[in-house]
């Protein structure tokens, strides 16, 4: 029987699940068949995760084939669904919320026809004379009604009431403006303080700038320190210095160079999507760390981004092409796993991890049960991988959980994440010394958050957002430890 403690922890989990369907679905039933399918995805994308852990608590393991039969089941009905949503007219979402942001604005007028804008002066803008009345000149009652400029930065604020759906709106202006002024100017479509969408226009000279030599320079220097620190970790986990022991570099080479598979893999995957959508990223600056070889690595981008789904598909495609491999890292580690393996590690070892705790119940058995485990190097190498990879999706600024949660949320929701998460890993850290060095990580190089997309206002779909929402579950069952308590009833040491 469990104990008190290990059931609520237990209940907390249920509930907090069975919450963030029931507020998916809240949100879907407005939007009628195409909302209620896109909450069905995310229901498919999470209910084999969830039913293997809830019946894994429950005592009752599914093998590898009950597992990877969920998950292709899973992968098959949210084509599936994906079809459907996509043959009824997924756009129409849009089109319904633009209907209704029109319609609240039109509301807002009426009652309040002068608002006034508190924190901006009306100055005149710092722009030619000729310049601002072309800008004005692309404005139009079928697009975007322009009722006042307000000076901001080396450009302008135009506010006024969006006449349409956001996405073809900027589309539009941002076309007619490069048909008049060319390249010198950009166009944000963005949300004002209070909720309602503005064009910012900002001359061109304001683009993020490609890296310099200096910084490439140090990109360098930070790569070839996580080298080492690739080897120190696998040299500490073959339980010697190699900083110490410079020639054993052959027996650390294995394992430092499937930790740095891994990291090279996850920038692959951005670099991947970020050239599908003709945004450039810079060179990579590696994070180098004793304790795992690496915290990853944080990535500018070079280019600005068009809207708010290309920020969600970069910053997915790292942690999905990093989990990925380190997933199957960890399960072909296990499988291959027998009695002289490498590594014999405590039993108490896999308890630090629900997902690969669990995992290894179900492939290891009872043999979790002796007090030393022998497993395949590839084990610890795909444990690792998949801290690296939760670590990075943590919510908190330009990390790409930051990113994730900033795309699907907006700029509000992920400021408010990032405090959250900066204060949980400063009470973690009172007993875990790599939550303190991340928090510091965070604090000092990742806090802020990602600059705002052109399109600010068009949100990404849900299948997005239901994508984004197993990452982060994933996550979390990655970096969420078993109780000991709970670990022994399910044969866990």
């Amino acid at each position: 029987m469990f104990t008190l403690s290990e059931t609520s922890i237990l209940g907390t989990i249920l509930l907090a699940a069975l919450g963030i369907l029931g507020w998916g679905f809240y949100r879907a039933r407005p939007f009628g068949k195409l909302g209620i399918l896109a909450w069905l995805q995310s229901v498919v994308l999470m209910t084999p995760w969830l039913l293997f852990f809830g019946l894994f608590a429950a005592g009752i393991y599914i093998n590898i084939a009950g597992i990877l039969f969920l998950v292709v089941t899973s992968a098959g009905l949210y084509i599936f669904l994906g079809r459907q949503l996509r043959t009824a007219g997924q756009d129409a979402i849009l089109k319904q919320r633009a209907t209704e942001r029109l319609a609240a604005n039109s509301s807002v007028e009426a009652n309040s026809p002068q608002l006034a804008v508190t924190e901006l002066k009306p100055e005149i803008p710092p722009l030619p004379e000729d310049d601002l009345n072309a800008i004005k000149g692309i404005f139009g009652i079928d697009t975007f009604f322009a009722t006042e400029t307000i000076a901001y930065q080396d450009g302008a604020i135009f506010k006024g009431n969006l006449r349409g759906e956001p996405e073809e709106v900027h589309n539009r202006l941002t076309a007619s403006l490069r048909q008049r002024l060319g390249d010198q100017y950009r166009l944000f479509l963005v949300e004002n303080t209070d909720d309602r969408p503005v064009v910012i226009v900002l001359p061109s000279r304001n683009d993020p700038r490609p890296m310099l030599l200096s910084q490439k320079a140090f990109a360098g220097i930070l790569l070839i320190a996580t080298i080492a620190t690739n080897l120190e970790a696998a040299g500490l986990l073959l339980n010697f210095d190699f900083f110490g022991n410079p020639g054993r570099f052959k027996e650390a080479l294995p394992i430092g160079a499937g930790i740095f598979t891994v990291l090279v893999v996850h920038e692959i995957g951005h670099w991947l999507l970020a050239r599908r959508h003709q945004i450039r990223l810079s060179w990579p600056f590696f994070l180098p760390a004793v304790q795992i070889g690496s915290f990853g690595a944080i990535t500018r981008f070079e280019s600005l981004l068009p809207n708010r789904k290309v920020l969600f598909d970069i910053a997915l495609a790292g942690p999905a092409a990093g989990g990925i491999v380190s997933l199957l890292m960890l399960i072909t580690g296990l499988l291959l796993s027998h009695p002289g393996s490498l590594f014999q590690l405590p039993n108490q070892f896999f308890q630090g991890s629900i997902l690969v705790g669990s995992l290894a119940r179900v492939v290891l058995g009872s043999a979790l049960q002796s007090s030393l485990v022998s497993v395949h190097p590839l084990v610890v190498i795909g444990w690792l991988g998949l801290v690296i990879t939760a670590l990075n999706l943590m919510p908190a600024g330009q990390l790409d959980g930051g990113r994730i949660i900033q795309a699907i949320y907006g700029r509000k929701t992920a400021g408010r994440a990032t405090i959250a998460t900066l204060i949980l890993l400063a009470l973690v850290s009172l007993g875990n010394t790599l939550a303190m060095y991340w928090a510091i990580v965070i604090f000092f190089l990742q806090r802020d958050q990602e600059r705002p997309s052109l399109n600010e206002v068009t949100e990404p779909d849900d299948a997005r957002a239901a994508l984004g929402l197993l990452a982060l579950f994933l996550m979390i069952t990655t970096l969420l430890p078993l109780t000991p308590g709970l670990a022994g009833r399910l044969g866990i040491g």
